[in-house]
């Protein structure tokens, strides 16, 4: 039977457990985060990817997010199934326009740190861990006044009538948001056989095109970079928002084309943000200057 790895918190189980439906029969192995062991984003798939290489399991789920550029050589994407809502959520009040100056507004994510104090300077952003029960619990008893999380975890806890989404002109997402990332070893057919019906092919080359700028960036969990594409028939679109930690500065690019030439247009809008000086805002991002 055909071994599928995946985090044990809350999400990561409902989510695993939803591309799963349909697929067949499979066995769940719940294997522990590294999250002790590094700061950036390989504490999310470190352990799963060397379940994979060391042939504990067959198949690893993340999210997409989570997956670094560079991955482990003989790891391939099994499949990507098809995205989520890829927008953020805040809760505790319907916009961020309703805070009042000076509220405190809970996350973890540099990015949406840094999108927040670009349009209100005046509020507190404070470090906010733990899983969506944790952070939506801190919320209700006081210990923020808003929380901005992902829409697409919410949606999968069931919890889709929690927080209003946010504007994506100003909220850019993380490259990979609302999608999931199913790896095997390279040479594993039997289980890129398994995974081909989850697999989405707008998803995939959607979140290719984003992980791209990444790539190119050097972006990782540090920098406060979005990048969001969307393929609607023969076209597709990418908005990238490359912003400094405190959201005094930022760059906001927007491309669309032929989805075939997604490669090319990518190049363009690279090309584009670097003239305006993108890497030295990534680098500030990073705390190097």
């Amino acid at each position: 039977m055909i071994r599928v790895g995946t985090r044990s918190s809350a999400l990561a189980l409902a989510q695993t457990r939803q591309v799963l439906d349909g697929l067949g029969p499979a066995e769940l192995v719940m294997i522990e985060s590294s999250g002790a062991a590094t700061l950036d984003k390989s504490r999310w798939t470190s352990a799963l990817e060397q379940a994979l290489l060391d042939g504990s399991i067959d198949i690893a789920v993340h999210s997409a997010k989570d997956v670094p550029a560079q991955r482990p050589a003989g790891i391939v994407t099994a499949a990507v199934p098809k995205r989520e809502d890829p927008r953020d959520r805040i809760c505790g009040v319907d916009s961020a326009a309703e805070l009042t100056p000076g509220a405190t507004v809970g996350t973890s994510s540099p990015r949406r740190s840094a999108q927040l104090l670009a349009i209100r300077p005046d509020l507190q952003v404070v470090e906010l861990r733990g899983n969506v029960d944790t952070r939506l619990r801190k919320l209700k008893e006081g210990e923020v006044d808003a929380v901005i999380l992902a829409a697409a975890g919410l949606n999968r806890l069931g919890l889709a009538d929690t927080g209003t989404a946010l504007d994506l002109s100003l909220f850019t997402p993380a490259a990979g948001q609302g999608a999931l990332l199913l790896e095997c070893r390279e040479e594993h057919a039997e289980a890129l056989g398994f995974t081909a019906a989850a697999n989405d092919e707008t998803t995939a080359t959607e979140l290719t095109i984003e992980r791209a700028v990444v790539t190119e960036l050097d972006a990782d969990c540090h920098t406060a970079l979005g990048a969001f594409a969307r393929c609607e028939g023969a076209t597709v679109t990418l908005d990238v928002m490359a912003l400094n930690s405190d959201g005094s500065s930022w760059i906001r690019d927007h491309i669309e084309g032929p989805v075939g030439d997604a490669s090319s247009l990518t190049g363009v809008l690279m090309g584009r943000m670097r003239a305006a000086g993108v890497d030295a805002l990534m680098a500030q991002s990073r705390g190097e200057f």
